[in-house]
């Protein structure tokens, strides 16, 4: 097989095990499975990934890799803290709509099914929540974002920005509410709430 053939087939496995995994679950995806789907052997399989867990994590390092040059692309798309931040929520939303066999496979598939993801690997995943929080910190210095911990609002952005495309993706959203509407005002409303963190954080104390 040449060179050539043996990425196609790779990329082939990838793929059947990505379609596989969001319509069956983790639990039913085998080697054998996705054998069956692609006219190869099991053992053709193992010659490309050594058990469905080090399958899973190929899937979720691609999934990281697309989703970290979106941010990116948005982050140098904008100058100013405030619009780097809402550029990177907005695709960060459109990354989920729009890839979300990937978005389930990173952030919803059950842990619990699959052995604990690679410190090395969770170090890379973790860089793209470290992108958003380099525009806060830049925020703060800039004296645009009120004093804030640069990574828990990152981690806060992310829980906001999850729960709307969960909720879009599984139709859980009242119908009256426009979906466009939903992102706009969860992005700004991201953007906003590190306007007045020192102002939340004082009334929640008090």
């Amino acid at each position: 097989m040449s060179e050539k053939e043996e990425k196609s087939l790779r990329r082939e496995i990838l793929d059947t095990a990505r379609q596989l995994l969001t319509t069956t679950g983790y639990a039913r995806l085998s080697m054998r499975n996705i054998a069956n789907k692609i006219g190869y052997s099991a053992t053709s399989i193992y010659l490309y990934f050594e058990s469905k867990d080090d399958l899973v994590h190929a899937l979720i390092d691609e999934g990281v890799e697309l989703l970290g040059s979106r941010l990116s692309e948005a982050n140098a798309s904008e100058s100013s803290p405030a619009g780097r931040l809402e550029a990177m929520c907005r695709a960060y939303v459109a990354f989920g709509m729009e890839r979300p066999e990937y978005y389930e496979i990173m952030y919803v598939l059950h842990p619990e099914y699959i052995k604990r993801y690679p410190a090395e690997k969770y170090r890379k995943a973790r860089r793209n929540l470290e992108i958003m929080a380099a525009a806060v910190e830049d925020g703060i210095g800039s004296g645009v974002f009120k004093h804030a911990e640069p990574m828990l609002a990152a981690n806060l952005a992310w829980t906001q920005l999850h729960g709307v495309v969960t909720l879009l993706s599984s139709e859980r959203v009242d119908k009256r509410i426009d979906p466009g509407k939903l992102i706009d005002a969860a992005c700004r409303h991201v953007v906003a709430s590190m306007r007045t963190w020192g102002e939340q954080v004082s009334e929640t104390s008090n």
